[in-house]
């Protein structure tokens, strides 16, 4: 036991006081649980995004071409670069 102690009944201040674990282990369970949410919510988008694809891509057909005549030249819709 430190002088310190034995004198004053508590272990003297050393400028900041270090933190204890106990006081955090609320804020982990916390961060742990959003954390744990964050993934099930992320593995939900990502099913939910496959199962569109899929869905969509099921009745997707080929693309029609039409010839549009304007006034001075004629275009193929098939040769316009889609986005």
């Amino acid at each position: 036991m430190l002088s310190f102690k034995a004198n004053n009944g508590q272990n003297p201040r050393i400028g900041f006081e270090l933190r204890k674990k106990e006081k955090f282990e609320e804020v982990n369970k916390f961060v742990e649980r959003m954390q744990e949410i964050q993934g099930k919510a992320k593995a939900a988008l990502v099913k939910v995004q496959e199962d569109m694809k899929k869905y969509a891509d099921k009745h997707k057909g080929e693309a029609k071409c039409y010839k549009l005549h304007l006034a001075n030249n004629s275009m193929d819709t098939c040769m316009i670069p889609t986005v």
